[in-house]
C-alpha cells in the first residue's frame, strides 16, 4: 500500500448540511478534520428548500441566520387537488432558501471553524486500514480515523445503504413569474405530489416525488421543463392558478431517481463508520424537514465522535430519534398518494393540520 497523500483525524465525504454541520462541531470540538465534496462549488441539488424550526436552530448554533442569508418568509401551507383547495397558517416560524446559498454559507462557516475543505475532489472508495480508514481519490490516498459518510441521497462505492428500497423519482425546477406568495404548497399528482414555494427576488422552486413504478411514463418530465409545469399545473386549479405566467428558469429539471423514503439505517456497519443526512434516514419531501435532519444528525454524528460513542451505537440512537417524524410524514405522503381529495379535506380542519405539521418535526433537543 502506498503512502497517504494526506492525513485526518475524521473525513468527512460530502460538504452538503450534513457534512458541514458535522465538520463544523468536530472542528470545535479540537478534532483535525478533512472535508471532501465532488463538486468544486456548491450546486443546487433535488430538495424542497424548506428550513423549519429544527433547521434555524441547528442554523443559529452554526452562525447562521436564514433571514441574513436572503431567506424567504413562510407563514401558510395550502394544498391543491382538482377544484378543491385549502390552507392554514403554518404554527411555527419558517423559511424557504436555495441550496445553492445555504451549502455556499456553510461551506464558509467550515472554513472558519478551521475545517480543511478539499472542494472537487471525488472519493471513490473507502475501506477499513488498521486502526481507522482509507480513502482513495484521485489525487491519491487519504487516512483517517473516522470517517463521516454525508454523501446526500448518492451511495458510496462498497457501502450502500442496507435494506433501502429503489423508491420514488424525485425532479426540481426553479421557475421564474408565478405566484408562489409566502406559503408552501402541495399539488398531488398521480401516484405523487408536488411542492411549490417561492425563491428570494421572485419566482419559485417546484419540486416532485413520483413514485418509482411510474418511471417509464414520467422520464419525460426530467427532459422537459414546460411538460413538467404543465403536468403539476393540470393537476388542480390552484396548482394552474399559481403557476400561471411562470417559466423555467432552466433548461431541465434536476433529477435524481430511486429515492428510498421511509429508510433508517439500522445499527449495524463497519466501525468507524457514521451515516448522516440521507445515508442515515430519509424523510419523505412532503414534511420539509430534511434539512433539519440533515443539519441535526451531522451535529449529533460529531458530538458523538468527540465522545468517544461507537458508530454503531450512534445509528441506533439516530434511527430512534427521527422515528416520530418518519412516521408521521409517512402517512402524510401515503395520504396524499391514495386519497388527495380526503387530505384536502382534512387540511380544512386547520387545528388537526397544525398538529400534523408539527408532529413531522425533528426535536431539535440534544443528539
Amino acid at each position: 500500500m502506498t503512502r497517504p497523500s494526506e492525513e485526518a483525524e475524521v473525513a468527512v465525504i460530502g460538504a452538503g448540511p450534513a457534512g458541514c454541520a458535522a465538520a463544523i462541531g468536530l472542528a470545535r470540538g479540537g478534532c483535525r478534520v478533512l472535508l471532501l465534496d465532488r463538486q468544486p462549488t456548491p450546486r443546487e441539488s433535488v430538495c424542497g428548500e424548506f428550513l423549519g424550526p429544527a433547521a434555524v436552530i441547528a442554523l443559529a448554533g452554526l452562525g447562521l441566520d436564514p433571514a441574513r442569508l436572503g431567506a424567504v418568509p413562510l407563514r401558510r401551507a395550502r394544498i391543491g387537488w382538482g377544484m378543491r383547495e385549502a390552507g392554514f397558517a403554518l404554527p411555527f416560524s419558517a423559511w424557504a432558501l436555495p441550496r445553492q446559498v445555504l451549502d455556499g454559507a456553510l461551506r464558509d462557516a467550515a472554513a472558519a471553524a478551521g475545517v480543511a475543505l478539499r472542494p472537487g475532489l471525488a472519493v471513490q472508495g473507502a475501506w477499513p486500514e488498521g486502526a481507522g480508514w482509507r480513502l482513495q481519490t484521485p489525487g491519491g490516498a487519504i487516512a483517517a480515523r473516522q470517517v463521516v459518510l454525508a454523501s446526500g441521497k448518492h451511495a458510496l462505492r462498497g457501502h450502500p445503504r442496507e435494506g433501502a428500497r429503489r423508491g420514488a423519482l424525485g425532479l426540481k425546477l426553479h421557475l421564474e413569474g408565478g405566484a408562489a406568495g409566502e406559503a408552501v404548497t402541495l399539488l398531488p399528482l398521480a401516484g405523487g405530489y408536488a411542492g411549490l414555494q417561492p425563491l428570494p427576488g421572485g419566482g419559485a422552486n417546484l419540486c416532485a416525488a413520483l413514485p418509482g413504478s411510474t418511471l417509464g411514463g414520467t422520464m419525460g418530465w426530467a427532459r422537459d421543463p414546460a411538460a413538467f409545469l404543465a403536468r403539476v399545473a393540470a393537476g388542480s386549479a390552484l396548482g394552474a392558478r399559481l403557476l400561471a405566467g411562470a417559466r423555467p428558469a432552466w433548461d431541465r429539471p434536476l433529477a435524481i431517481a430511486g429515492i428510498p423514503y421511509g429508510f433508517r439505517q439500522a445499527a449495524t456497519g463497519p466501525a468507524g463508520l457514521y451515516r448522516v443526512g440521507d445515508q442515515a434516514a430519509v424523510i419523505p419531501s412532503l414534511a420539509g424537514e430534511g434539512i433539519a435532519l440533515a443539519l441535526h444528525s451531522g451535529l449529533a454524528a460529531a458530538a458523538a465522535i468527540l465522545a468517544g460513542v461507537p458508530a454503531v451505537a450512534f445509528q441506533a440512537r439516530w434511527r430512534a430519534r427521527v422515528a416520530g417524524p418518519m412516521r408521521w410524514a409517512g402517512l402524510g405522503a401515503w395520504a396524499l398518494r391514495q386519497a388527495p381529495g380526503a387530505a384536502v379535506a382534512a387540511a380544512r380542519l386547520a387545528p388537526a393540520a397544525r398538529l400534523v405539521a408539527w408532529r413531522t418535526r425533528l426535536g431539535a433537543e440534544g443528539g
